[in-house]
């Protein structure tokens, strides 16, 4: 990996091109010289992907980039997410890092080319940051750790684990896995952390001999008369509020409070403070009860799971459908099974082409009792889907023993904590319901951690306020047997290796009480799909007759669609899937493509129908495009005068085939089958005759 500084995009506040093998991205990070009048740090991360980095045009008839690709969504929240708490308290300057990939090597990450690029723009320019980062992708092959695996090694891996932190500690990490044990994941992590110290360190060494001194910042703050007041006017209403179990009673008790305390400022300029301060000081009451009392806002313990309810087979129309309950969480997941020719086909950098099982996710405004616009499915939408779907995928069965393409949809119906490990329960139900053989059942969990100083507190199944006022979002997703995703981010500089430990444990005991909860519903995927869910019959014939049923043009494969109403895919093998919610409809198409690619053999004996008679003898049709002729010399024992003698168009003959010529042309004998009818009899006379 290498960087060049002082060439490039000179105007940003900092730039770099990062190089690693034959890919390269140029970070630019810019920051506004003043700052905004907003109530919150206002940072945007983009991972820009242009197909040119891959030696491709766009697809469609616009030949530019679009709206950038789910996985472009996935890389700037990967980058977002480790950067974003170094920067300071009150910090409301316009921050801008975007990451233009534009040399794509496969066998060399640019995903962490931008994430050390954003890392190292940010560092050596005038805008505050308390890096450096860095983030490296782990594989586990053999049993051995590979650092930035290549594209083949990814594919060999059990393991796809992307770690970031600070040298000081882990604050950022995204994890697929097939059901590796708490132990391993922990070991990866930490392996992943020493090289990161080991970037950060040349990070450090760059910033120092290039670095711009940091701008003179005004940070928001509240005046702390103000503040003082506040905090004697709202002591000992704010616990009680706050300790006020159920959410939207909470939230009412919390705007009492704050209403009482407005009423005491005639100024309403000064209500924005207030308010503000009001939120400062729910946030250290919330964390001092749940550091130094251990009281959690609806009273549960720190490890205890809200009530949990699972329900299948809710929709009768669907192939598939679970809801899955926690608490005030809840999730409804639809699971539809597709022909293969109806995977999603991907248009960007990577090698990947197309997939078979989607997972995708909605959050209405209903959920939390609000209302609001309606739009496409933002940053967070995406990114909750992908962890679903990279949770589950590990236990979906491979093409062959089910050749289905799989798309789930998770609608959350109610949110109050972790909806997206509530969508991965659901659509464990629905794909169990839809009598999908999964390798084995998913559950989630999402837990939490509050630090001040020297008190932590780990937190099972966190909800809501937990979220917005911790420290971390540590989301696990897993089997009985292990890990498949997991999803950790963290709002302070990063936590050590105790910290994970315990809450690896907890997250474990959480996880296999909720695949007990879910099994209590479901044990096992039914042994039979949806009666309308389409019915998959695999065929195989030999490629070089993929073209016969093709036709030209599709004409031949597009008439059997017609004819029968079934879909059709064929491998470049000559795998051939059928697919209809009929079997009658898959078995009609299964003959008239075994009627194609047939190929007549020598000594074959057809019982065919007489399709066209010459004087010289008469065309069999042996089955559906494939005739052979019967000369007439091969119609009777004895001579034939004329064919219409023997059979006429429409009659149905037993034929022989006796030789295929170097043209292709069969030639077919009924003779032959009479001599060895009189053979057979003639064979028989003795015998009786000796009996009598």
């Amino acid at each position: 990996m290498s960087f060049e500084i002082g060439k490039f995009a000179k105007q940003a506040s900092g730039a770099v091109l990062v190089r690693y093998g034959d890919s390269a991205v140029l970070t630019a990070a810019t920051g506004s010289k003043e700052p905004k009048d907003l109530p919150f740090f206002p940072l945007t991360v983009n991972y820009e992907e242009r197909l040119y980095a891959a030696g491709k045009i766009p697809g469609g008839f616009i030949k530019r980039e679009g709206r950038p690709s789910e996985h472009a969504v996935l890389t700037s929240r990967l980058i977002d997410r480790p950067i974003r708490p170094l920067f300071p308290d009150g910090f409301r300057n316009d921050v801008q890092v975007i990451n233009t990939v534009m040399s794509a090597d496969p066998d060399a990450s640019s995903e962490m080319a931008a994430m050390i690029g954003s890392s190292l723009a940010l560092g050596i320019s005038d805008i505050p940051f308390a890096g450096p980062i860095a983030g490296v992708q782990i594989g586990l092959i053999d049993g051995e750790f590979v650092v930035n695996p290549t594209h083949e090694q990814s594919k060999a891996s059990i393991m796809d684990l992307t770690v970031a932190g600070t040298k000081e500690g882990i604050n950022m990490v995204e994890a697929g896995a097939d059901e590796v044990s708490e132990e391993k994941m922990l070991e990866a992590i930490l392996f992943g952390h020493e090289e990161i110290k080991a970037i950060i360190a040349v990070q450090e060494d760059i910033i120092a001999q290039v670095g711009k001194e940091k701008m003179d910042v005004v940070l928001a703050t509240v005046n702390q008369d103000i503040e003082a007041q506040v905090r004697a006017l709202s002591e000992g209403k704010l616990k009680d509020a706050v300790l006020v179990k159920e959410k939207h009673e909470r939230e009412a008790a919390l705007k009492v409070v704050e209403a009482d305390i407005l009423e005491q400022y005639e100024d309403e300029e000064m209500h924005g403070d207030v308010k503000e301060i009001l939120h400062k000081l729910t946030k250290e009451e919330f964390r001092r009860l749940i550091t130094k009392e251990k009281i959690r806002p609806d009273g549960r313990g720190p490890e205890e799971i809200r009530p949990l309810a699972s329900e299948v087979q809710l929709l009768p129309r669907t192939h598939g459908s679970g809801l899955f309950t926690r608490g005030q969480t809840q999730a409804m997941s639809v699971c539809t099974l597709g022909a293969l020719g109806e995977v999603q086909i991907i248009d960007g950098l990577g090698q990947e082409e197309s997939k078979r099982f989607m997972h995708h996710y909605n959050f209405p405004q209903f959920s939390v009792g609000e209302t609001g616009p309606i739009r496409a499915p933002g940053r967070r939408e995406i990114g909750h889907g992908a962890l679903g779907e990279r949770a589950l995928e590990r236990v979906i069965p491979d093409e062959q023993s089910f050749p289905y393409t799989i798309r789930l949809v998770s609608e959350v119906l109610e949110s109050n904590g972790s909806t997206s490990q509530a969508s991965i329960c659901a659509s464990t139900l629905a794909m169990m319901d839809a009598g999908v053989p999964i390798k084995a059942p998913v559950a989630g969990i999402a837990m939490g951690l509050v630090k001040e100083d020297d008190y932590v507190t780990v937190l099972t199944d966190i909800q809501g306020m937990e979220d917005a006022l911790g420290d971390m979002d540590f989301k696990v997703a897993g089997t009985g047997e292990g890990i498949t995703a997991l999803q950790m981010d963290m709002k302070i500089s990063g936590i050590n290796r105790d910290i994970l430990v315990e809450a690896l444990e907890q997250a474990r005991k959480a996880r296999l009480h909720i695949l007990n909860s879910m099994l209590d519903v479901i044990q096992t995927s039914r042994p039979e799909l949806s009666a309308y869910a389409p019915k998959i019959m695999t065929m195989s014939i030999k490629p070089d007759k993929i073209r016969d049923v093709i036709g030209p043009s599709g004409k031949v494969i597009n008439q059997i669609i017609e004819d029968t109403g079934v879909k059709i895919d064929i491998e470049q093998d000559g795998t051939v899937y059928i697919s209809s919610t009929d079997a009658t409809e898959n078995e009609a198409a299964k003959r008239l493509i075994e009627d194609i690619v047939r190929e007549v053999e020598v000594g074959e004996i057809y019982n065919g129908k007489v399709k066209r008679i010459e004087k010289f003898g008469a065309f069999v049709e042996l089955f559906k495009g494939k005739d052979g002729l019967v000369h007439i010399s091969q119609l009777a024992k004895e001579r034939v005068n004329k064919v219409e003698d023997i059979v006429k168009i429409g009659d149905r003959l037993e034929v022989k085939v006796t030789e295929i010529d170097n043209q292709g042309r069969v030639n077919l004998s009924h003779k032959v089958l009479l001599k060895d009818e009189e053979k057979e009899e003639t064979k028989e006379k003795p015998v009786e005759n000796k009996s009598e």
